[in-house]
């Protein structure tokens, strides 16, 4: 594994994979409703994302409940059902250790939503319908 990976850089290949089969595997175990616990079963569970740490031991799993609300209980619930839902992907995903299950809110449609709305607001839309062709320091902005 190359030094780019212990600092921040990239995903391996292989993080990625594991990432992307821990994250079906938790799709299926909260779509099953193979979970007994009544916040769960109150709610949907979406899992847009599962991060793996370079050793792939740990694996932070994003979550967002449908509407994005009670994200914070979902949150407890999952914590509450960890060691269940460590050896169910343990068991569904072949690996040398199970990975340590860490439950994040998703902020990522948050933030797509904030850039929708400033690409939304009329200053952007006044810059955009501009001539893209002149230079910017011919351009007088009065």
């Amino acid at each position: 594994m190359s030094r780019a990976h212990h600092t921040g850089g990239e995903p391996s290949q292989r993080m990625l994979r594991v990432a992307e089969l821990i994250r079906h595997a938790m799709s299926d175990l909260l779509s099953r409703g193979d979970i007994v616990d009544p916040v769960l079963e109150a709610n949907v569970v979406t899992i847009p994302q599962v991060r793996m740490s370079p050793d792939l031991k740990l694996a932070t799993v994003y979550i967002l409940p449908l509407g994005g609300i009670n994200s914070d209980a979902v949150i407890q619930a999952l914590d509450k059902n960890k060691k269940f839902l460590r050896s169910e992907v343990a068991r569904r995903v072949n690996l040398k250790f199970a990975p340590d299950l860490r439950f994040r809110n998703d902020t990522g449609f948050d933030s797509s939503a904030k850039i929708d709305a400033l690409l939304d607001s009329p200053k952007v839309k006044r810059d955009l319908g501009k001539d893209l062709g002149a230079p910017r320091d011919l351009e007088t902005d009065e």
